[in-house]
């Protein structure tokens, strides 16, 4: 029974790949057949396969949908009204040209901490996008490191809420966690974004342009360089701020008042009135021009929110109809070392399902009884190995395949050459840097 889920998974995987790129079909419609196909050939009782399906399209857009869009309209307002281009120019008379993706790493790894992975693409890629219509370079070149900076960080450390939840089921230490995965998760980032873009953008090169984001400028007056980077940088300061609230002594109605402002779409809310303003009436743009900019923004948006859905639904598919279990169920069996363990499971948990968080939290949950009556487990490297398995082998079930293609203006084809690779990379060599901090430690 279980090698026939597996094998109905790999069928369901290969309807939405050739879907997309063989039939020609839209990728929301890919992902809905292959998970009725999926749902039907599993098992999944008829009544509760609609459910399953609208369950997992929930769960992901509820997070998402008000993100992205907020994101997207202050994207928008960055790019025409010229402050993108100005912090791209900074950028590039500071760092100069060919250390760009390097600058581009430690912004991702360093934005990448307080915020989420998908906070971070929609606040950082607009500027990826100005930087590549500036300089005329290959957008891969200083889009994937930016995408490793954000991936890594919030595979494995703390605060994410795949890390913070394998803490507590190991009983780990959190200060430990913290800063072993920064020295781990640091040459990981080096490896898959820098060195893999220098590599990857001279054989890959985009056959389409990023629409999601189109760079033009409607304002002839430039905002200040200054201006332009506290738009960029202010919904990531609000965030830490929300971080920050609890360990600061304040009143009980303040820490309330920051957290809240500080939650992605709120604090992205705030942003965008802050750049309604400073970017917009400040430097004479018209109402009826913003308001026309942020209708722009949010067309291009409907599509991807659809994708994303849909990824969600065929991710519940995939845990309801057992998938994930029978993976975990075969990898118990398996007589290896806890840590070794607990990044193969949880791999092939994120490969079944597509979440890094399902596949952090599951696999946890399995090794932790394991290891009860074990002595000489390094839980802090234990947590990390899970976090470094939770990222392998991105592919069509995951939001963030989806995310990194539609906001690159990539092809299938080309998404699983980079991003895919990408995160297998930082998988592997995270988990390397655990197997040799265990050797020390």
């Amino acid at each position: 029974m279980d090698m026939y889920l597996l094998l109905v998974t790999c069928l369901a995987i290969v309807i939405v790949v050739l879907g997309v790129s063989w039939w020609k079909w839209h990728a929301f419609i890919s992902l809905t057949v292959a998970s009725l196909f999926l749902a039907i050939m599993s098992g999944l009782s008829m009544d509760k396969i609609v459910g399953a399906y609208e369950t997992g399209v929930g769960s992901v857009l509820g997070h998402l949908v008000g993100i992205l869009a907020l994101g997207t309209i202050l994207g928008k307002m960055m790019s025409d009204s010229g402050a993108g281009m100005q912090v791209a120019e900074f950028f590039i008379r500071f760092f100069g040209i060919k250390k760009l993706p390097w600058a581009m790493l430690f912004a991702g790894f360093i934005i990448g901490i307080p915020v989420f992975f998908e906070v971070g693409i929609v606040i950082l890629l607009p500027l990826v996008i100005s930087i590549h219509k500036t300089t005329r370079q290959n957008i891969l070149l200083i889009a994937l490191p930016v995408i490793a900076g954000l991936s890594i960080v919030h595979g494995l450390v703390p605060p994410h809420p795949g890390a913070m939840t394998a803490i507590g089921i190991y009983n780990a230490d959190l200060g430990r966690v913290l800063l072993y995965s920064l020295v781990i998760a640091l040459p990981a980032a080096i490896v898959a974004g820098p060195v893999f873009a220098k590599w990857v953008h001279k054989r890959v090169i985009p056959e389409g342009e990023p629409e999601l984001i189109r760079v033009s400028t409607s304002s002839k007056k430039l905002p200040k360089t200054g201006i332009s980077f506290f738009i960029i940088l202010l919904p990531v300061l609000l965030m830490v701020l929300s971080v920050m609230a609890p360990y600061i002594p304040l009143s009980s109605f303040l820490t309330k008042f920051f957290v809240f402002i500080g939650s992605p779409v709120i604090a992205l809310l705030i942003s965008c009135f802050a750049a309604f303003y400073l970017l917009g009436m400040r430097q004479g743009m018209k109402k009826n021009v913003i308001k026309k900019l942020v209708e722009e923004s949010l067309l291009p948006v409907g599509s991807i929110i659809l994708i994303i859905g849909a990824g969600g639904g065929f991710k519940q598919i995939l845990i309801d109809s057992g998938v994930g279990t029978s993976i975990a169920q075969m990898s118990e069996q398996l007589s290896l070392s806890p840590i070794v363990l607990a990044f193969m499971v949880a791999g092939l948990i994120r490969i079944a399902t597509g979440s890094a968080t399902v596949a952090l939290t599951t696999a946890a949950g399995i090794v932790s009884p394991i290891i009860v009556h074990m002595s000489g487990v390094n839980l802090e490297l234990l947590v990390i190995a899970t976090g470094a398995g939770s990222l392998m082998f991105s592919h069509v079930n995951d939001a963030g395949f989806w995310l990194v293609k539609e906001y690159l203006g990539l092809t299938v084809k080309e998404t699983f050459k980079t991003w895919t690779v990408l995160e297998t990379l930082l998988s592997f060599i995270a988990f390397g840097g655990v197997l040799l901090f265990d050797i020390f430690i």
